[in-house]
């Protein structure tokens, strides 16, 4: 990016992404984070479901004071807001809550109890695409916590990317971490963890889409079990 107070122009940010995806493949987390923080400052934020606040941890190192976003859908578990207070309230980092447009009784009016099992496509899009595609507009560039090992979908994710449906630079630091590295950052630094990952849950969403994975599934197995939904659609 160019160091004038002009807007970067939606190709400069694009050919930027591609260009430090290649370059960054090989750096740790927490030096594609400080490369996040010195090229787009405050422009710059992190997403987190609360499941971990490792990217958030991270990001606080790379530019204290860091925006994290969280969508509170009105369908989170108990631990799940739990978390975000305990995050809001240890680490030094600045969280901003979504919510959807409509509350879970307002979307019961309109569409009828429970839409979550009879649509959960059209549920996903309305109390989480939306309302992070608005929270998003004051920025240039977030941060995500998607990992390789994940899911067969997940499997390509770069660590630095376009985000081509909010036309903006996406970064995934972890992209290439084990679960294993997870665990022994969380272990070294102390981070907060949502309760529920000690219960037998492997992926944390919405409560009643999201049960406990099974000796051999993949950590997202656990989320619209019994569906071929695997993604709420925030990543693709």
């Amino acid at each position: 990016m160019t160091t004038t107070q002009e807007e970067p122009t939606e190709q400069d940010l694009k050919a930027l992404a591609e260009q430090a995806g290649r370059e960054l493949e090989d750096a740790s987390a927490l030096e594609i984070l400080q490369w996040a923080a010195r090229t787009f400052g405050r422009r710059f934020c992190v997403t987190s479901s609360m499941e971990d606040a490792v990217v958030a941890h991270l990001a606080s190192r790379a530019l204290p004071g860091v925006d994290v976003v969280f969508l509170d859908t009105g369908y989170h578990f108990p631990e799940t807001i739990g978390t975000r207070d305990a995050v809001e309230a240890v680490m030094d980092v600045n969280v901003i809550t979504l919510t959807p447009r409509q509350t879970v009784a307002e979307q019961d009016a309109e569409f009828g109890p429970e839409l979550h099992d009879r649509d959960p496509d059209l549920c996903c899009r309305l109390r989480k695409v939306r309302p992070l595609e608005e929270g998003l507009a004051g920025y240039r560039a977030w941060a995500t916590g998607l990992r390789r090992d994940e899911s067969p979908t997940r499997a390509d994710t770069p660590v630095v990317g376009w985000d081509d449906r909010r036309r903006k630079v996406k970064i995934s630091p972890i992209a290439r971490w084990s679960q294993a590295d997870v665990d022994a950052y969380v272990a070294e630094h102390g981070v907060l963890t949502n309760p529920l990952l000690m219960d037998g849950y492997a992926s944390v969403g919405c409560a009643p889409c999201t049960r406990r994975v099974l000796e051999g599934e993949d950590a997202r197995a656990g989320r619209w079990a019994g569906r071929a939904k695997t993604e709420c659609g925030l990543h693709g």
